[in-house]
């Protein structure tokens, strides 16, 4: 009998992902800068049974206003996994600005610290603000950008891979630490970068850990079939989705690689009411904004890849330019997630604002009606599970835990224990997959 296949659940703790007045119905308001909070949050989704808790990063910017991805992600997911002892973790990372032994050592790092949970989800950035951090003004192109993350991630998996046979055993008596064959030097050669050395960390539990990769774009979708176990992507429609699970899918297998091993993870935003009037005026309050104030507006006409000038909060976006060469948004599948519902309906940016119209599939309604929906996207073919938003912290992901997944539960669409010791094993991916 063939096991019935299952969904696969995130949480994205990141607050700038949430409806922008969440922070202030939050308890503490300021949770995001405190660690107790992050460890909590940690709790709650394990309770859950959720297969990870997903940290995005957001270098900041000229339009900075809020402290959200104040913290190192790794450093945060190190506490979280000091409070959990199943869920996994996912920390994210710009390709295009660290060098590969800093990305192989911080995930190992954190795959020691969490007995085999660790991942990493990986970018190109999108702004010339971030590539400013780093010296690197205005920000290299899209095309070097994805070739040097793919170098980033071929040099990576050398590394992690490297130990081979060999194991740590700490002998007292023999005073032999390491059995098996000396670790070789790593040799990397590359367009982008190149290195050599060898690596401290032996394989860990799960092999190594898990890749996710972030990105729309053709690039994105390519690097993602080449290298990623899981892919964080957005999508507005059930057949947007679906376009977005058949391409990734089949350029997975056009690798040589099972379609199987690299699953498609759509962000979704959830508000959750006993009624559905209950949810949609807790979503009202969350999302009310004024598109009259110009920082608002100009962090929405970046996102958009559109000059703040061009947008009139009454008008429909501008398409000439959008349609036209210079256009260039942040993310090409985030932009496009949001452009394509303004297509479809026909609506003015005041109208996507307000309705929190984002790159991300918001989903507002009670338990029942929400887990309608993400069965759609999953037995329809347009996702295998999803990067989850709650709204307001503690208590949205608290309802999520307490009556969003019994609900996934009782139509057997979710697990109802952790099978599983490694973050790839309760991914249910191949276990040879991590030699890859």
């Amino acid at each position: 009998m063939t096991e019935r296949r299952l969904l696969h659940l995130n949480v994205n703790g990141n607050g700038l992902a949430k409806p922008p007045n969440s922070w202030r119905r939050s308890d503490p308001p300021l949770w995001f800068l405190d660690f107790a909070s992050w460890e909590k949050l940690g709790v709650i989704a394990e309770r859950a049974l959720l297969d990870a808790v997903f940290l995005a990063d957001s270098l900041p910017s000229q339009n900075f206003d809020v402290p959200w991805h104040a913290f190192d992600p790794f450093q945060l997911q190190i506490a979280i996994a000091r409070a959990t002892r199943h869920i996994g973790l996912v920390a994210t990372l710009s390709a295009t600005f660290y060098q590969p032994w800093d990305v192989a050592r911080r995930a190992a790092t954190l795959d020691v610290a969490s007995g085999g949970r660790a991942a990493i989800n990986v970018v190109t950035s999108g702004s010339d603000d971030a590539a400013a951090l780093y010296g690197k003004d205005p920000l290299p192109g899209r095309d070097f950008r994805y070739g040097r993350a793919d170098e980033v991630l071929t040099a990576v998996k050398q590394l992690w891979g490297s130990w081979g046979e060999a194991t740590v055993v700490g002998d007292p008596v023999t005073g032999r630490l390491v059995s098996g064959p000396d670790i070789p030097h790593v040799d990397f050669d590359g367009e982008h970068l190149g290195f050599r050395g060898r690596f401290q960390f032996p394989p860990s539990p799960q092999g190594r850990p898990v890749i996710f990769q972030a990105g729309g774009s053709p690039q994105g979708i390519e690097l993602a079939a080449k290298h990623a176990d899981a892919v964080f992507c957005q999508a507005n429609t059930v057949a947007t989705g679906r376009d977005f699970y058949r391409s990734l899918k089949a350029r997975v297998a056009a690798h040589g690689r099972s379609p199987d091993d690299v699953l498609v993870l759509p962000g979704l935003n959830i508000t959750l009411g006993s009624t559905e009037a209950e949810a949609r005026r807790r979503r009202a309050e969350l999302v009310t904004i004024d598109v009259d104030q110009t920082d608002q507006l100009a962090d929405f006409a970046a996102t958009l890849g559109v000059p703040v000038d061009l947008l009139d909060p009454d008008r429909t976006p501008p398409w000439d330019y959008i349609d036209g060469t210079e256009w260039k948004p942040r993310t090409i599948g985030g932009a496009n997630a949001i452009l394509s519902v303004a297509r479809r309906e026909n609506l003015t940016i005041r109208q996507l604002i307000s309705r929190g119209a984002g790159a991300q599939r918001a989903t507002v309604g009670t338990p029942e009606q929400v887990a309608d929906s993400i069965e759609q996207w999953f037995t329809e073919g347009a996702a295998d599970g999803f990067n989850i938003n709650f709204d307001v912290f503690p208590t949205g992901l608290e309802q999520i835990a307490d009556h969003l997944i019994p609900e996934l539960q009782r139509r057997g669409l979710f697990r109802t224990s952790y099978e599983h010791d490694t973050f790839r094993g309760n991914l249910g991916l191949s276990p040879k997959e991590h030699l890859r």
